[in-house]
């Protein structure tokens, strides 16, 4: 992770919800999720946010580092239907180590849509990938014997 990296860092990123990424199609699986209303879903607004903060963090990282959702707490309060714009603004707070804090909120064309507190952690992705891998083998021995 790069020196640059540092609090008061911001960015704003903007998406047209498509209607794809409405609630029925959160979990296509679940009857209950299908029967919902046709409004952006509460875990695709996440996934926005989560967004922002990675473009704000991506010309700050090394070759081989990414990030990691930690921790979200959030407030989704006005329901977006598809074709509106969403604007997700991401805020560094805090910078403790490969740990970070930022400040999201998210707005439609008309109303605040969500706002709160996100934490990632910068990680290498060779070590990463490798840890998970060693997880999936477990799976896949319990699957074999």
């Amino acid at each position: 992770m790069k020196d640059s990296l540092k609090p008061g860092l911001d960015y704003t990123l903007r998406f047209i919800v498509p209607e794809s990424k409405t609630v029925p199609n959160l979990f296509p699986e679940s009857d209950i999720f299908t029967s919902m209303p046709n409004v952006l879903a509460t875990g695709f607004m996440v996934g926005l946010m989560e967004w922002a903060c990675t473009e704000l963090m991506r010309p700050h990282l090394e070759d081989g580092e990414g990030s990691l959702g930690v921790h979200i707490d959030v407030s989704h309060s006005a329901a977006t239907p598809p074709g509106m714009t969403v604007e997700v603004h991401a805020k560094c707070l805090e910078v403790d180590g490969r740990r970070l804090k930022f400040q999201v909120s998210a707005r439609d064309e008309r109303d605040v849509i969500g706002e709160g507190i996100h934490r990632r952690f910068v990680v290498n992705w060779d070590r990463f990938n490798s840890g998970v891998a060693e997880k999936a083998a477990l799976t896949a021995g319990k699957a074999r014997g």
